[in-house]
């Protein structure tokens, strides 16, 4: 019995930290962001329970279809309300049956007519934009409608996505380091996206540095392509390939690809020949756990659906591989009293993204 009052202590310990640094405006992640909190395809007419930012939210659409977010917390004697039901965009507390509406306002509270002026839940603010759901996250600033991140390539005619969602338990910013090092395609990724090790590792290699942008841009010239490369695209032999990472804080944009080898300059902002974009969006949970919500674009030249189809599975496989090995790298460093890491040529992006992490926090 002891031993559960103080796990139970511990956890409105917890609680009550997470409350007091939202008063005082501190956080362990970087504010006024917006951070990806889902995607469109998977809210329906279900509710969907996630934690971000070390913040429990139920969310669902409203009565309008929008997608919305609450505490996940009934204000009656707190029940979660994830554990209730979905009522017409509504949703009932699965304890004493209190309904609220999207906006978090206790509408109804069975067997009393009168509704408590203090029965309300906060809401917090979203945005659905090309299939992602954006979520503000501040202690003090109202959101910007005109800064939620811009990604045309979910509209544009040429590219066929999709994408999904995986939950981590790492920290986030070491997904962030195996997005900006891509060195690693050749070692982790060999039976889809990988290709020559000699190649990769010494990959000609700009990095460039802005206010809110980190980006590197590699280039792998007269390569063979690697075998999701050769599925998906008539290349006649060699190819002149290109991995550009464009790292902002809340997520990650990656454009690679391959043209025939000598057909066209890299630089060439429109060059044609395989085209795969990523989206990735990586959403701290808590200190040591993460979301990653990610999706690729791909701009087939023929048999469209099914070229995408295979280029995204295939994305999934390679995905799955990475989840296992960041895993395992977590639970390796935290074995060790000293989690200090040797730099290597490679690294100069991940080191430039962590630090503007730091820079915010």
């Amino acid at each position: 019995m002891n031993m559960n009052m103080n796990m139970n202590d511990f956890i409105q310990d917890k609680n009550r930290i997470s409350i007091q640094q939202e008063q005082e405006g501190k956080s362990k992640f970087p504010k006024n962001q917006w951070y990806v909190v889902g995607l469109s395809k998977e809210l329906k007419d279900n509710l969907i329970s996630r934690k971000v930012l070390n913040i429990p939210l139920i969310i669902f659409r409203n009565v309008e279809g929008k997608a919305v977010a609450l505490e996940d917390r009934c204000c009656h004697r707190g029940m979660p309300l994830s554990s209730g039901t979905l009522e017409n965009g509504q949703i009932r507390c699965g304890y004493h049956g209190l309904l609220y509406d999207g906006y978090g306002h206790c509408v109804e509270v069975p067997g009393q007519d009168r509704i408590p002026a203090k029965a309300k839940v906060k809401s917090y603010f979203l945005i659905e934009k090309q299939g992602i759901i954006w979520f503000w996250y501040s202690f003090d600033t109202e959101p910007n409608i005109s800064d939620v991140p811009d990604y045309p390539y979910h509209e544009h005619p040429d590219y066929l996505y999709d994408g999904d969602v995986y939950h981590y338990q790492a920290p986030y910013q070491l997904i962030h380091d195996n997005l900006m090092d891509l060195s690693h395609l050749a070692y982790v990724h060999l039976k889809t996206i990988g290709g020559n090790a000699k190649i990769h590792m010494n990959a000609e290699m700009k990095v460039v540095q802005n206010e809110d942008q980190v980006i590197v841009k590699r280039h792998m010239f007269d390569s063979d392509p690697p075998p999701t490369y050769a599925m998906a695209y008539p290349f006649k032999s060699k190819i002149d390939r290109w991995q550009e990472i464009d790292f902002r804080v809340s997520h990650i944009r990656i454009w690679t690809g391959g043209i025939d080898a000598g057909s066209d300059s890299l630089e060439n902002p429109d060059r044609n020949g395989f085209n795969m974009r990523g989206f990735h969006g990586i959403t701290p949970e808590t200190d040591e756990t993460c979301h990653y919500f990610w999706t690729m674009a791909t701009n087939p030249k023929q048999d469209r659906e099914n070229i995408a189809n295979v280029v995204i599975e295939q994305t999934r496989l390679t995905f799955d591989e990475d989840k296992i090995v960041i895993e395992d790298q977590f639970k390796n460093l935290k074995q060790f009293e000293s989690t200090d890491m040797v730099g290597i040529h490679i690294d100069v992006g991940l080191v430039r993204a962590r630090r503007m992490i730091e820079s915010l926090i």
